[in-house]
């Protein structure tokens, strides 16, 4: 952590896999994460993390690096304003996604532990709620758009075109090809 200290922004390749422990060491140093693919944190962890993923981090799809600037040239454009207030956003989520000890005393945050049971409290009155009103439950898990369902704020049911779409169809035609 004393090596992140002054480090302001954070990259987070995909190199080996989507999910990277780098996310949250940079997340606890206060750093703002860079992504270049929005399944390493946007469509993962979306009980943790803000669904506005600009208010937090910066996403620089990878497929426009080769093409229209250098990641540096993206970073150094992020007028300073900007980068402060995306790093106070990041040390705001630093307790959303760290574990506290269970028996620290007078503690009053909420960890990684409490957003995850409070998400999963808020899924099954969801459901009771939508089976109550006869109607079929639809969630995340179903394939497809299913992803879509985890960004819909509460009372939004429908879902449609993402931004993201581009990522995730071009991934899964790519790995259909190969």
């Amino acid at each position: 952590m004393r090596l992140l200290r002054n480090v302001e922004f954070y990259m987070q390749p995909h190199v080996d896999g989507y999910t990277r422990k780098s996310t949250f060491d940079a997340i606890l140093a206060g750093c703002i994460p860079v992504f270049f693919h929005p399944v390493s944190a946007y469509l993962q962890y979306t009980w943790q993390l803000p669904r506005d993923y600009r208010i937090y981090s910066v996403f620089i799809p990878a497929g426009d690096l080769s093409q229209n600037a250098s990641i540096e040239e993206v970073l150094l454009n992020i007028p300073s304003e900007k980068v402060a207030q995306m790093r106070e956003q990041v040390i705001q989520l630093i307790p959303a996604v760290m574990y506290r000890h269970p028996a620290a005393m007078g503690v009053t945050f909420k960890d990684a532990v409490d957003v995850a049971l409070e998400r999963v409290i808020h899924q099954v009155a969801k459901r009771r709620r939508v089976a109550d009103e006869g109607r079929e439950h639809v969630d995340g898990v179903d394939g497809g758009d299913s992803w879509k369902y985890d960004l819909l704020e509460d009372g939004e049911e429908k879902i449609g075109p993402h931004e993201f779409d581009q990522y995730l169809y071009m991934h899964v035609t790519k790995d259909l090809l190969a």
